[in-house]
């Protein structure tokens, strides 16, 4: 299998994580996914950003087709209503964005324009 998923939280979402993996980044591509609670995800980016705010995700690419990614469904939950999504439409619009940082995008028109196509199809 190319993607390992592991949940710190209380939250169960069902989403199709390894159906969006292999949309964005190919079936060849070796992810680890990790829900992690608002303490976890702020340590996580300290640590790797030096950063002291819990982040929505965070994206780690480890080689060209390997990587990791945190997502913390806390967060999401929180914001979710200022973008128009429901909780669950939020999560899947974070690990989207997460995806295509891990694809290797940066912030920008393209990588908005590909988020909406993707979202559109998953949500």
């Amino acid at each position: 299998m190319s993607i390992t998923l592991t949940n710190t939280t209380r939250s169960n979402p069902k989403l199709p994580f390894l159906e969006i993996k292999n949309d964005v980044l190919g079936k060849d591509y070796q992810l680890s996914v990790a829900l992690v609670g608002e303490t976890r995800a702020r340590s996580i980016n300290k640590r790797s950003r030096n950063k002291t705010y819990a982040p929505n995700v965070l994206s780690f690419p480890l080689t060209r087709k390997a990587g990791e990614l945190y997502l913390c469904p806390v967060v999401a939950n929180k914001e979710a209503a200022n973008f128009e999504h429901s909780k669950r439409k939020h999560l899947i619009f974070l690990y989207i964005h997460g995806l295509l940082h891990l694809r290797g995008l940066d912030h920008g028109r393209k990588m908005e324009a590909l988020e909406e196509s993707y979202l559109k199809k998953y949500s």
